[in-house]
């Protein structure tokens, strides 16, 4: 066997399953396909490696009595194989060395005879579980690797992330002026660097300037720069924001933070793309695509009077909204998953596992810094401390800071059902058998959370 072959991860995951007696073998094969899980049975360990390559998309199921190669050496086959693949052991009533020295083999858990199916089941949906992440970290790891433009930056499977990346690569390809909107802590600078880094504007420089918290006198010169003695300190010519900008992208984040008076030479400058220094009367020319950032709706702050309506409809030509982190669920593991892994590598730190009880707190949690407080988390994570979203009693937390129980149950309730519909294709019948709830139950919830099945 060659243990360096690689098999594509492609697919709906299933189970390997490893048994030479044939009525058991029956058995188990029928109750992982009651489940809605596909599976395939052999008689023998060698019949199973013939069938496994590295990054195989499932996960085996095997006796540990078997004749020829064992269960034990399969296991430690399988690990050298691929050290994330998971491999369930079935293990008989004396053989309980046996599956310890299993585990320190590498195995990712062991069922002991007597079984149900019902058991059978809980323990392969937990291990498919954890080689769907495996398979998508992996692959989102080699995206980042390659770096192959927009998917590999703006990570999520959600379908509000996936509409923000059909949004971000209709715009990139030319060099009109964009708002983003989104809560702090979305990624609007992140996305203002993918506008960047994939349109006409990539070779000139990327230039971000946070317009809240300072002062008028200075944001001005910081923008448009100034000439020797155009105030007291300035001893020599200094090049503004934008016109370091000129060829590239000008990032102005918190714009709503702007004052009125920078607002009126901002919007001369989008309007005649020239500019004049602080002490010089003579223009100079400037050609940038310019990306506002807010996160306010500055179509009502206009209306009060608190931002410029001419501003806002010149910048409003284009416009991309995040989604909070509360909205986009699904994407929580992948993103966390990613984070712990750049953690880890920047820390110098062993990749920790991430446990399914660490994915139900982060899955509970409202996420009000977005995904920049679910990175301070993952750092947290990698360098094995427990802030407060990773910590046991993060459901008491939650009801403190607003939600009641029922309000946080429901919230997580909701996604797991999203994304167990997603996985199963909107199929009711194989949803209902995998969060193993009737399907009248199941029907009755779709419909109070506003989510969609197939039939």
């Amino acid at each position: 066997m060659n243990p360096q072959r690689v098999a594509p991860a492609t697919g709906a995951l299933s189970v390997l399953l490893v048994e030479d007696d044939a009525h058991v073998r029956l058995g188990c094969e029928q109750a992982i396909q009651l489940a809605g899980i596909p599976v395939t049975a052999v008689a023998s360990a060698e019949e199973a490696q013939r069938r496994l390559a590295a990054g195989f998309p499932g996960v085996v199921v095997t006796d540990m009595r078997l004749p020829g190669i064992d269960g034990l050496q399969l296991v430690r086959w399988a690990r050298e194989l691929e050290a994330a693949l998971p491999v369930i052991m079935i293990t008989g009533h004396g053989d309980v060395t046996l599956a310890v020295e299993a585990m320190r083999s590498g195995a990712y858990d062991f069922i002991p005879k007597p079984f149900s199916p019902e058991h059978l089941v809980e323990v392969v949906q937990r291990a498919l579980e954890k080689r769907a992440l495996t398979l998508e970290v992996e692959s989102l790891r080699r995206r980042l690797e390659h770096r192959d433009g927009i998917e590999a930056m703006l990570i999520g499977r959600s379908p509000q992330m996936a509409a923000v990346r059909r949004r971000v690569q209709e715009v990139a390809g030319s060099a009109v002026d964009v708002l983003i909107r989104g809560e702090t802590g979305t990624g609007k600078e992140l996305v203002a660097r993918c506008l960047h880094d994939n349109g006409p504007t990539a070779k000139g420089n990327f230039v971000a300037l946070n317009c809240g918290g300072m002062p008028e006198t200075l944001l001005d010169s910081e923008l448009f720069g100034h000439e020797p003695g155009a105030f007291s300190g300035a001893q020599k010519r200094r090049i503004g924001k934008i016109e370091h900008a000129n060829g590239g992208t000008l990032f102005l984040d918190e714009l709503e933070t702007m004052p009125m008076a920078m607002q009126i030479k901002l919007l001369r400058v989008l309007q005649e793309r020239q500019l004049e220094r602080l002490g010089s009367n003579q223009p100079v020319k400037v050609s940038c695509r310019v990306v506002a950032a807010t996160k306010e709706d500055l179509a009502a702050l206009s209306q009060k009077e608190r931002f410029r309506a001419d501003l806002y409809y010149r910048l409003n030509v284009v416009t991309i909204d995040l989604p909070p982190l509360r909205e986009r669920r699904e994407d929580i593991p992948l993103l966390f998953e990613n984070f712990v892994m750049q953690a880890a590598e920047r820390y110098q730190r062993l990749l920790p596992a991430v446990a399914p009880e660490d994915v139900h707190r982060l899955m509970a949690h409202d996420w009000p810094g977005n995904v920049r407080e679910l990175r301070n988390a993952a750092d947290c994570f990698a360098l094995g401390l427990r802030n407060d979203v990773m910590a046991p009693a993060e459901a008491v937390e939650e009801v403190g800071r607003g939600l009641t129980l029922a309000e946080a149950v429901e919230r997580f309730e909701r996604s797991l059902i999203a994304a167990e519909l997603r996985r199963n294709d909107g199929s009711l019948a194989r949803t209902s058998e995998a969060l193993r709830v009737a399907k009248t139950t199941l029907h009755d919830k779709i419909r109070k959370y506003g989510l969609q099945s197939g039939g």
